[in-house]
């Protein structure tokens, strides 16, 4: 991974990162909701009305930022891969590889480029790329919350929990989750599968999901986050 600077479409107070791992070379890049959010704000035009209702809707300023430098960002980005307005990026749902209604992974209407989002705290992580692609960014949670995800977790997964001291356990389950959500974003099904299902892991080497090349993104402390991208174009969900 390395630093760049700001790209012209984000104006000029993000920090950026783009990261190429190999295989289908993902391009990630992070944004800080502090430092963008007064750019965004003025760029609330960017966005539909969906998006719009939907950033009104938070009742925390803090969660109506986030949301908003997400989605300018995102369009900005997809704008300047696209060549197109950003304003005028329009988005579907492709089918649930689960149930094939049309709730799975986000798309752009009529563009082969994938991507995903997410954002965290101050954090905000994109990633595009030719094929299938998801990204999760995790602030790391208390020793409680993480005790609750931790049962819900692959029994491999729960047991390499349990072989940790307790101080280790929140930021184990926080890599954990980050990967799995990464992956099941990528897949397109989400929590529509239960996290016991998949296993990632919790070491510092991720489990490798059959057809995926899972990765760990490097991120400030306190937060985890991971990459998922598919390597073999003719796998789906069973």
């Amino acid at each position: 991974m390395r630093l760049t600077s700001a790209p012209a479409c984000l104006g000029k107070d993000p920090l950026p990162e783009v990261w190429e791992p190999g295989a289908a070379r993902p391009h990630l890049w992070a944004v800080r909701v502090s430092a963008y959010a007064p750019y965004a704000s003025a760029q609330e035009h960017l966005l539909d009305p969906a998006e719009r209702s939907r950033c009104q809707g938070f009742a925390r300023p803090a969660d109506r930022d986030r949301y908003r430098v997400a989605h300018v960002a995102l369009r900005r980005l997809l704008g300047a891969c696209l060549d197109r307005d950003p304003a005028a990026v329009r988005f579907v749902r492709e089918p649930c590889p689960g149930c094939g209604a049309p709730h799975g992974r986000p798309a752009v209407a009529g563009a082969p480029l994938h991507f995903s989002l997410s954002h965290a705290g101050d954090a905000v992580l994109l990633a595009f790329a030719d094929a299938p692609v998801g990204v999760d960014v995790e602030e790391e949670p208390s020793a409680e919350a993480a005790a609750e995800v931790a049962a819900m977790l692959h029994p491999a997964e729960r047991a390499e929990i349990a072989d940790l001291p307790p101080a280790a356990r929140p930021s184990a389950v926080n890599r954990c989750w980050a990967r799995k959500e990464a992956y099941l974003k990528g897949v397109g099904i989400g929590l529509g599968e239960d996290p016991s299902v998949t296993y990632v892991g919790t070491a510092p080497t991720p489990g490798a999901p059959d057809a995926w090349t899972l990765t760990d993104v490097p991120c400030p402390p306190g937060y985890a986050a991971a990459c998922a991208v598919r390597t073999d174009r003719t796998w789906r969900l069973p």
